[in-house]
């Protein structure tokens, strides 16, 4: 079994949809030739050719929904998560709602591909985290993997789904994390979160290159007896709420924890639903760590970042109530 990082696991889904499914094409600003701004198309060019791997004109708006109504699979690649707003309208108007619009006759096949988050210095143009705009408009799915294995067998589901997939890949992980990834097809299910640490004295809910701060920071607790269960959410919407509330209901303590910022951001959400759900359970208020209410900083990145040196006490906080 060979060992993966994000990018390269991203890759072999691609490559093994489109060997499976002519219907299956790429496109979006460099990502023939060049192979995309980070790679993840690389060498699916040379394989399957111009007419299936399309370079775009700068153009977000003419990326989107086109194809997926005539028969095909697209995936489109936005280059960056924070120029996926020229194209919104497409997305959250029509993509979302054409389903709804034709009683069921017709869908939209279509897969967005698009890294998100800060890590890399990018500033305030290159960082964003826009997942609760997508996850507010019904008729979308919204992931977000946040290693390898899950990266192929999430993205080879989206592709097979005949919905419209915002498919958030994790820029910050891209090539830091590396696993084993089996070589042939898989799937993961969409809508199922997965418990990457047990614990019983609080629960860390959190996704995407978070992910790895908040299990930096649950073994940080451990040194000081709190036993943190830490849940990466892998699917956005449609939500396992099922994982959480479990969770919930044996610790009696939850923080959340996303890169975006909090007001309105998915983590208060996560919350409300936490508290319908899950109430009487509950025997410390709920914490959100997360980005701040501002633009994305440049020379303040770790600032920003709801970094394990930021969770570590709220679990902490959370855990002594």
């Amino acid at each position: 079994m060979p060992e993966m990082n994000l990018v390269q696991s991203i890759n072999n889904a691609l490559d093994l949809e489109m060997q499976r499914d002519s219907d299956v094409v790429l496109l979006g600003e460099d990502v023939g030739k060049v192979g995309g701004v980070f790679r993840c198309t690389q060498g699916l060019y040379d394989k399957f050719g111009e007419d299936r791997v399309m370079d775009t004109p700068l153009a977000e708006t003419g990326i989107i929904i086109g194809m997926a109504l005539y028969g095909l699979r697209p995936v489109p690649e936005i280059q960056f998560a924070d120029f996926i707003f020229p194209a919104f309208d497409q997305i959250v108007s029509e993509a979302a709602k054409f389903r709804y619009r034709s009683g069921g006759e017709y869908t939209v096949p279509m897969v967005i591909r698009t890294p998100v988050g800060g890590g890399i210095r990018g500033g305030h143009y290159h960082s964003q985290s826009p997942e609760s705009l997508f996850i507010h408009t019904a008729g979308l799915t919204v992931i977000c993997p946040s290693n390898p294995y899950d990266a192929k067998g999430l993205l080879t589901s989206a592709i097979r789904s005949n919905d419209p997939v915002l498919f958030f890949e994790p820029k910050r992980v891209y090539r830091a994390v590396k696993m084993d990834v089996p070589e042939e097809q898989y799937t993961v299910p969409i809508g199922k979160a997965k418990v990457v640490r047990e614990g019983e004295g609080v629960t860390v809910i959190a996704w995407g290159a978070m992910l790895y701060e908040a299990l930096t920071a649950a073994e940080e607790v451990a040194k000081k007896g709190v036993d943190a269960e830490v849940i990466d959410l892998r699917t956005l919407w449609p939500l396992d709420i099922d994982t959480i509330v479990e969770s919930v209901k044996k610790t009696g303590r939850v923080v959340i924890v996303h890169e975006a910022p909090k007001t309105c951001g998915f983590g208060a959400e996560l919350l409300s639903l936490i508290t319908e759900k899950a109430f009487l359970h509950l025997e410390a208020p709920p914490k959100r760590v997360t980005g701040w209410d501002t633009p994305f900083p440049y020379t303040l990145e770790n600032e920003y970042l709801p970094l394990a040196h930021r969770i570590t006490p709220a679990l902490l906080e959370t855990a002594a109530y």
